[in-house]
């Protein structure tokens, strides 16, 4: 890798823009953009603030001073994208990067489960609402399966919930019994063919139990990422909407600590980037993520980085969602 990694970004929408963001943070340098045509991709490099804007998809992926490949187009033209760069021989972030696992109290989290303060796990619950799309005219490409895929709800945030989960606690879902719901849209309005929300029961290969409640049909949750891990000797939980602090309860008394506090574990020591005191949010997550990415393709891979297996294992786990809610049944998720 260059002295400053080297990265380009094919789709310039909300999702690109926190990439660029995270790549000038991490100390990269955004050298090339690509969005829908010519126009929009020019108005994007200055938007972005790239080196210029890219002729095409392959002319980025193909490009001898890009190193990085950040894939942030709809889900439909992941695939071709991603075998083109790495065909081309160039490190690929791939939309969507699991970057919840970079909030410090999620590693304290994480920390604490493998130190064996929480003990045996024994409910694993929790939600992740939004409300963006709870108004009967509200509508955005991924209300369309074949640009967004089968499952939106459940596809889009809910795979964020599982993995974030199976990465604090260790434990895989193994088989789970789910329910879907769309609602009803406004005259004028076609109906969605995907999921407005899901609720899931599932258990684990190391004897938990567990339910999850996904939606992005609930007013007023903008972003509510909430997870309780409850064992035999402590239970812990994260709010996204909350996130620099973890919720520690006891029978005898609960605290909540406070990111970066001095009983914080050394798992979060790495991502704790300000004092505490000062709050670090999603942005700050991005760039720990995109840094991390930066520090592996130079051959330091780093503790917790998401990669195309975990990828896979949400689409694993989706597929499993999807045929348990179409038939009603208890479906066991692939290993």
């Amino acid at each position: 890798m260059a002295d400053r990694p080297r990265s380009g970004i094919v789709g310039a929408g909300f999702i690109g823009e926190v990439h660029a963001r995270a790549v000038r943070a991490a100390g990269g340098v955004l050298v090339a953009v690509s969005s829908r045509d010519a126009t929009s991709t020019a108005a994007a490099a200055v938007r972005l603030s790239a080196e210029r804007p890219a002729s095409s998809v392959a002319e980025l992926v193909e490009a001898d001073d890009i190193e990085v490949v950040h894939i942030c187009t709809p889900n439909h033209l992941h695939a071709p994208v991603a075998e083109r760069a790495i065909t081309a021989g160039k490190h690929v972030i791939c939309e969507k990067p699991f970057v919840y696992r970079f909030y410090p109290t999620v590693r304290d989290a994480r920390g604490r489960v493998r130190r064996g303060d929480v003990g045996a796990l024994r409910l694993v619950h929790g939600s992740y609402l939004q409300d963006w799309l709870s108004r009967p005219d509200d509508h955005d490409w991924r209300l369309e399966a074949a640009l967004g895929g089968g499952s939106r709800a459940f596809g889009d945030i809910g795979v964020h919930w599982c993995d974030l989960v199976e990465f604090t606690t260790g434990h895989r879902i193994t088989r789970l019994v789910a329910r879907m719901t769309t609602v009803p849209r406004g005259i004028g309005h076609p109906q969605p063919d995907t999921e407005d929300a899901a609720t899931v029961m599932f258990e684990t290969d190391r004897g938990a139990i567990g339910a999850m409640v996904i939606s992005q049909v609930s007013p007023g949750r903008k972003n509510r990422l909430w997870f309780s891990l409850d064992g035999a000797d402590q239970s812990l939980q994260f709010d996204q909407e909350l996130p620099d602090s973890l919720w520690v309860g006891e029978r005898e008394q609960n605290t909540v600590v406070h990111r970066g506090g001095e009983s914080s574990t050394g798992d979060a020591a790495r991502y704790n980037v300000v004092p505490a005191g000062h709050p670090q949010g999603y942005l700050d997550c991005f760039t720990a993520f995109v840094a991390d990415v930066y520090a592996a393709a130079a051959g330091l891979p780093p503790d917790g980085l998401p990669t195309f297996d975990d990828g896979l294992r949400a689409a694993l786990v989706t597929d499993a969602v999807l045929t348990s809610a179409a038939g009603g049944c208890w479906v066991q998720v692939p290993a």
